[in-house]
């Protein structure tokens, strides 16, 4: 029989995103100092070995797909597959996998679920295939595929420097942590998310004309340009007693931190009375990936 690996691996939020220069060796990506949080909101990534020469394969499931459609050019283009093919490459392997991802993390909405499915997947494949490389070894593979990636292979808190992809564990006693929490990052977290997407793209091309706003986020400003319901949600947290609220990455998913049960249940009800969001889920944070091997 085969053997399965299966990893959830959690959304990410940005608690600050401070936007720099441009810079054109890095493909035209912005400079960034951002201070990343896991939140526990899973997409499930489950890799099955095949025989040699099977080739791979990618089976999506869940109710939030947004625009992830399955014909064969998308496939090549999800960043599991990217994923999988970037670590087959770097560790010398043949790419017989058979990928399957349950999708919970809404998709296009600043919580950085593509990028949750390509580490799912390398940390996956990492134990079906043998490799047990550190997660020093494979962040170098994820930041060819994406900015945040190498920080969903760890999790927990972490500042990302460069475009994103240098990454610092920062601990709960570590004086920036400390801080955050002070300024409101703490507590019951609730993500308010939307069937409408944001292309990251658009939003830093808004960010261009439209500069930083003010808050933590520096891209806030130009996702509710894009959305105005995301400005909506963050003002109707904020009245609710929520402790803070903003978008979360480029947009247009809204994040608030409740201090108790009863500020949590108030900005659900804000929620719900100005139709400022279509779902909300409660999270906890920060949050890990978990692997699981299930040997056939």
């Amino acid at each position: 029989g085969m053997t399965t690996v299966q990893v959830q691996c959690p959304a990410k939020t940005n608690l600050t995103l401070h936007v720099g220069a441009r810079h054109e060796e890095w493909g035209g990506r912005h400079a960034l100092e951002t201070v990343y949080c896991a939140i526990g909101l899973y997409d499930t990534v489950i890799v099955t070995g095949k025989h040699p020469g099977a080739g791979f394969s990618l089976e999506l499931a869940g109710q939030h797909l947004g625009d992830l459609a399955s014909s064969a050019s998308d496939m090549r283009r999800n960043h599991a597959v990217r994923a999988l093919f970037a670590l087959a490459q770097a560790a010398g392997v043949e790419p017989d996998a058979g990928i399957r991802i349950e999708k919970n993390i809404p998709v296009g909405a600043g919580l950085g679920g593509g990028s949750a499915d390509a580490a799912g997947t390398l940390l996956a494949l990492n134990e079906l295939w043998g490799l047990h490389w550190p997660v020093e070894r494979l962040s170098p593979i994820a930041a060819t595929l994406g900015a945040d990636m190498p920080f969903c292979l760890r999790g927990g808190t972490a500042l990302g420097t460069g475009f994103g992809e240098r990454i610092e564990p920062l601990a709960e006693d570590d004086a920036r942590m400390q801080a955050l929490r002070a300024s409101g990052c703490t507590g019951r977290v609730l993500v308010g998310a939307y069937r409408a997407q944001l292309s990251t793209p658009e939003v830093y091309a808004a960010f261009d004309v439209l500069g930083p706003g003010g808050g933590p986020n520096d891209l806030q400003q130009a996702a509710i340009s894009l959305h105005p319901r995301s400005g909506v949600a963050v003002d109707a947290a904020l009245g609710a007693g929520a402790s803070a609220a903003f978008v979360s990455g480029s947009g247009p998913s809204v994040v608030a931190f409740a201090p108790d049960e009863p500020a949590a249940q108030a900005v659900q009800r804000a929620w719900l009375q100005a139709d400022a969001v279509d779902r909300i889920t409660l999270a906890d944070a920060p949050a890990q990936p978990i692997v699981r091997v299930q040997a056939a």
